[in-house]
């Protein structure tokens, strides 16, 4: 009889709550690191206190990767527990979270019972990885069910998302093919995507309402027939403008599943204030 299978992702992935105790997901944090303080993503700072810091604050956060400590106190009581472990996290292209979670499994010698899934993205399209594995865990499946299903879930997700600048993804280094509108006039907004585990540019438009209007229907044309389909609104101390892109797209998908999450910090850090995202999830990879 194989073993009970444990989720573990990372706090990037932006799941709420209520998600994350109905299927007891673990969630290992990345790192802000303001001026001389490294605070612990979604412990130590939550969103609301991120963004009121941001507004005044003098000194600009920047973020660090998942500590392999805090993979290891997670993996032990796991696996103490008797569970086998699948972990899914942040694209390794974006954070070097990956590397920390290999470590930790490494130093326990449970390559046989801890596997690790490079989502190849973030927030709430990672999340759907990690909520689509889930179920299968908790429908019996096995380590390397719950695994395959998370890989292959990479082929029925995506995320859209518009900036209301660029500044943010600019200094982080994280602002991949994004950099062709950097230096373009004021007032563009860049419409985004994360494609192979990097920011990329995917359209431009002038207005604020004219972008969230963009994002909706970029993934109302991507859906398509596929159905069901699944929806996750994200945003960085926007939650109005989250709300009004899902209820857009909603309209023309009619989701099985909506939820709206405010991004974690450490992606906060990267957008900056004001964006909002659109992930989706199409089919049912659970029987």
């Amino acid at each position: 009889m194989a073993n009970p299978v444990a989720l573990v992702t990372d706090s990037t992935a932006s799941i709420p709550p209520d998600l994350l105790e109905k299927y007891n997901i673990r969630v290992v944090p990345l790192v802000v690191v303001w001026g001389n303080e490294s605070l612990a993503d979604g412990v130590d700072i939550q969103p609301d206190e991120f963004y009121r810091r941001l507004q005044t604050a003098k000194v600009m956060p920047s973020t660090s990767q998942a500590a392999v400590g805090s993979f290891l106190s997670v993996y032990r009581e796991l696996l103490d527990g008797g569970h086998d472990v699948l972990t899914v996290v942040i694209s390794s292209k974006l954070s070097g979270t990956y590397q920390s979670a290999a470590q930790a499994r490494e130093e326990l010698g449970a390559n046989g019972r801890i596997a690790i899934v490079d989502s190849l993205t973030t927030s709430m399209e990672m999340g759907f990885h990690v909520l689509e594995a889930a179920r299968a865990a908790k429908s019996g499946a096995s380590l390397e069910e719950c695994r395959s299903i998370a890989e292959e879930a990479k082929k029925h997700t995506g995320v859209v998302f518009a900036v209301d600048t660029l500044e943010f993804l600019h200094r982080g280094g994280r602002i991949g093919g994004a950099s062709r509108f950097l230096g373009t006039a004021l007032g563009i907004k860049p419409i985004l995507e994360v494609r192979d585990g990097k920011v990329e540019a995917l359209d431009k438009v002038r207005t604020r309402r004219r972008s969230l209007e963009r994002i909706a229907n970029i993934v109302i044309n991507r859906v398509g027939d596929r159905r069901p389909v699944r929806l996750a609104a994200v945003h960085a101390n926007a939650p109005e403008d989250a709300a009004f892109v899902l209820e857009t797209a909603s309209a023309s998908l009619e989701p099985v599943q909506t939820l709206i999450s405010p991004v974690s910090p450490v992606i906060g850090t990267h957008t900056g204030p004001g964006t909002v995202g659109l992930a989706y999830m199409t089919g049912s990879l659970i029987p």
